[in-house]
């Protein structure tokens, strides 16, 4: 099959997989896209949001769909690394077997990250930048393909431990859930209270989600979109000569290198799943708010003004 034909398969499919979250997950579409659009980059997200919002339950949701193997890791301050890796054992026969962790699957849901200690954290480090883990020696490499799905809970500060900035920069995506609207909040209380269990069908297998990564990875881009991604990212940091007025006045911190990378790989990904063969500057802006929010750090005099993240971003196209 050649590249156009995969790319027109990959746009029906994608479509097909939209329709089989949505029997689940009612509405929250830009932030099934963005998890979406991070699995065919193969970049890892963070979910953003109160609790009550069905971040558990979308991103099993589209593990089913995707045919992936999926476990759920509940952070807690008293969790443990070797209760994310795996540890080893002395068997029956005196020798030490190792006994997998959570972490081996496809999908893993770091469920409330910010609840653990900085130790249990790094922990997923090697995970998400190596896909593979050290164990007493050994290098165990994980299933591909591989994603971190976190989720954060922004209103609970008692017991938390803030991801620190490094540990930010490896998720590829930071997604912000919102309340429902009324008439969708409404819809999930209809699909909920009368025990129907919808079913979802699965679309992928592993093997195709990787062929597609790689077919994404493969999608040529003009220089002048490479080009105008990484001035976007150069704007972002306060002590670059073409940083605007806005970020020096209210930046502490703007975005590395890897959030370059992370914008081109994911307008690839934009363009394929929307059934075009190169990404444009439009598709760089689309997925710029994901990529930038969380490597951008504000400083008083934004938090004093009630600037947000987004508002500085979107002046900087």
């Amino acid at each position: 099959m050649s590249d156009v034909e995969a790319i027109k398969q990959l746009v029906t499919k994608y479509k097909n997989l939209r329709q089989e979250i949505k029997k689940i997950i009612v509405g929250q579409d830009q932030v099934v896209e963005q998890v979406l659009l991070a699995i065919f980059s193969g970049g890892h997200a963070l979910l953003i949001g109160v609790p009550g919002l069905a971040k558990t339950l979308l991103i099993n949701t589209v593990a089913q769909t995707l045919g992936l193997d999926f476990k759920r890791i509940q952070f807690t301050p008293d969790l443990m690394p070797s209760d994310i890796l795996g540890s080893e054992i002395l068997d029956n026969n005196r020798e030490f077997k190792f006994i997998k962790g959570p972490i081996f699957a496809n999908i893993i849901l770091a469920d409330e990250i910010n609840r653990t200690p900085p130790k249990t954290q790094a922990a997923l480090l090697e995970a998400m930048q190596e896909k593979s883990v050290t164990i007493g020696g050994q290098n165990h490499k994980l299933a591909q393909p591989y994603f971190v799905l976190a989720t954060q809970n922004p209103i609970e500060q008692e017991g938390t431990y803030p991801l620190p900035e490094a540990q930010l920069d490896r998720f590829m995506f930071a997604i912000n859930l919102d309340y429902p609207s009324f008439s969708e909040e409404v819809e999930v209380v209809k699909a909920t209270t009368v025990g129907a269990n919808p079913k979802v069908n699965v679309l992928f297998t592993a093997e195709e989600i990787i062929n597609y990564q790689q077919l994404i990875k493969k999608i040529p881009v003009a220089d002048n979109v490479i080009e105008y991604a990484v001035t976007l990212v150069g704007k972002t940091r306060p002590k670059s000569p073409a940083a605007p007025e806005i970020v020096k006045k209210y930046i502490d911190w703007g975005a590395g290198p890897r959030a370059s990378q992370n914008l081109i790989l994911s307008a690839k990904a934009n363009a394929a799943l929307h059934g075009k063969f190169s990404p444009d500057i439009e598709d760089v802006q689309k997925v710029a708010f994901g990529i930038l929010r969380h490597r951008l750090i504000k400083n008083y005099k934004a938090e004093a003004e009630g600037l947000t993240i987004e508002e500085i971003i979107k002046s900087l196209f």
